[in-house]
C-alpha cells in the first residue's frame, strides 16, 4: 500500500504523538546542577507522500539558574560564553515558555495529543528539559515525559554509526564543524537525519509491498 494511503497525516503516523526534535547545550552533564544555557527544537512535518521533512526551528539562549555549576571543560566544549552580551539571553521560565508555546501551537494544529522529543542521546537532553521544569514549577508541558525517539540508535541501524556528525555524512549531508554544538544547528541537523531514516524505511517498505 502507498505510504500517501497509509499515512495521511503525522497524527496518525506516531499514535498521535508530534515528534519534535530539541538539543540542549549545558554547562555540564549534572541536570540538578549544571546550568543549562540554550535550547533550539525542531518541528517535524509529513508531505503529501507521506515523507518527513523538518519544519520550523525555535532557539533560546538561556541565562544560568540562580546557583548554577559551569564547568569550564564543558564550555570550552560548547563554546558558550554564559555572560557575553550579545547572547541576550532570557531566563529559564521564560526559555522554557517560549519552547512549549512553540510545541502546543503544533500539537494542537496537527491534533496529535502531546510532543515526543527526539535526540541524539535524547535522555541526556530531557533529563535537563525535566530538571529545569521542576525548577520553574511548571504543572503542565506539552512533551512525554519519558518516551522519545533516539537518532543515536536509528543512524546505528541505518547507517552503522552512532556519532552524530558520522551518521550525518554517512547519509550523504554536510557536517560543519564551526557550527556544531550549537543548539540550533544540532537540533536542525538531528531533524534531518531523522526523517532521511525514517523516510529510508517507509520507501523501502513501499517497494516491498
Amino acid at each position: 500500500m502507498p505510504a500517501t494511503e497509509t499515512y495521511r497525516s503525522i497524527t496518525t503516523r506516531f499514535r498521535g504523538f508530534l515528534p519534535v526534535v530539541v538539543d540542549i547545550e549545558t554547562g555540564g552533564f549534572n541536570p540538578e546542577k549544571d546550568a543549562l544555557l540554550e535550547i533550539g527544537a525542531v518541528l517535524i512535518r509529513m508531505d503529501s507522500n507521506g515523507l518527513l521533512n523538518p519544519a520550523d526551528t525555535h532557539c533560546s539562549h538561556v541565562q544560568p539558574f540562580h546557583g548554577a555549576n559551569l564547568d569550564p571543560k564543558a564550555l570550552a566544549f560548547n563554546k558558550i560564553v554564559p555572560d557575553h552580551p550579545f547572547r541576550h539571553a532570557i531566563s529559564e521560565v521564560d526559555a522554557l515558555k517560549q519552547l512549549f508555546t512553540f510545541v502546543q501551537d503544533e500539537v494542537s494544529k496537527q491534533r496529535c495529543s502531546r510532543a515526543i522529543l527526539i535526540g541524539h542521546n535524547p535522555a541526556f537532553d530531557l533529563s535537563f528539559l525535566k530538571a529545569a521544569i521542576e525548577r520553574c514549577k511548571f504543572k503542565k508541558h506539552p512533551f512525554h515525559s519519558f518516551s522519545t525517539f533516539d537518532t543515536a540508535t536509528l543512524a546505528g541501524l541505518a547507517y552503522e554509526e552512532t556519532v552524530l556528525s558520522k551518521a550525518v555524512i554517512k547519509s550523504g549531508d554536510v557536517w560543519d564543524n564551526n557550527k556544531a554544538h550549537s543548539a540550533i544547528y544540532d537540533a536542525e541537523q538531528t531533524a534531518k537525519l531523522f526523517c532521511k531514516i525514517v523516510n529510508l524505511w517507509q520507501q523501502n517498505q513501499t517497494k516491498n509491498e
